[in-house]
């Protein structure tokens, strides 16, 4: 079971996020100073730690930059009221892994916290990534339905291989946005929707059960109908 050190002083926000990493296997424990959060960061054996931006005793930011020079390598989702984009670059730039606005949806906060917890996890030299009959290959850069090679531009290939690494997990539209084009998503686009549906053209023909799922209110899933039944309501 992970375990979680939630640094946050808001009790209602820490509450909160308790709960729903609870809900998603995760064993928490809460402090509500950045001081007293620092030094549980260094001594305990977390897989993963949620850290405020603004706290008492000591900022987050100051936080997360002590836990880096102590060589604290645990990974650290900040989440934060102050959304504009230089503090998002100085949050991440101190040594966040990545950087959640408030207020958040509790369903997308547990998604980046078990994005975070696979990356921490011994990575093999994986070649191929397969889901049913669907198949990437990471060394040349093509993707086969049923053995046959489909044809992606470089954009589609990115979105592809990250909806395949999270096979089985609902991603948001923010953590598409972020992870494909490598920026903060902006609501107004329809980038995301007009890319999955190229998608889906090449990988979802009328021969193949679609494995590309929307999930509405949410995101996407790539996931065999079992595995789409067995996540969304």
């Amino acid at each position: 079971m992970p375990r979680v050190l939630v640094i946050e002083d808001d009790e209602t926000t820490a509450r909160e996020i308790v709960a729903e990493l609870s809900v998603h296997g995760m064993a928490t424990e809460w402090v509500a100073n950045g001081r007293e959060g620092l030094e549980r960061a260094r001594l305990g054996d977390y897989d993963l730690i949620t850290l405020d931006r603004m706290l008492p005793g000591m900022d987050g930011i100051d936080v997360v930059a002590e836990l880096r020079r102590a060589q604290v390598d645990t990974p650290v989702l900040m989440i934060s009221a102050l959304s504009d984009v230089d503090e998002r670059v100085r949050g991440l730039r101190a040594g966040g892994d990545d950087y959640l606005t408030k207020p958040f949806a509790p369903d997308e906060m547990a998604a980046r916290a078990e994005v975070l917890l696979r990356r921490r996890q011994p990575q093999t030299a994986v070649q191929r990534l397969r889901v049913a009959n669907l198949e990437l290959d990471l060394v040349s850069h093509v993707a086969y339905r049923d053995g046959q090679p489909l044809t992606l531009l470089p954009t589609e290939y990115r979105l592809l291989e990250f909806l395949m690494r999270n096979s089985g997990q609902v991603v948001t539209r923010t953590m598409i946005f972020e992870t494909v084009w490598g920026f903060h998503f902006d609501p107004g686009t329809n980038v995301i929707d007009v890319h999955i549906g190229r998608l889906r053209r090449k990988i979802d023909s009328a021969a193949q059960p679609p494995l590309i799922h929307t999930v509405r209110g949410t995101g996407y899933m790539l996931a065999t109908a079992q595995e789409t039944a067995a996540v969304t309501p």
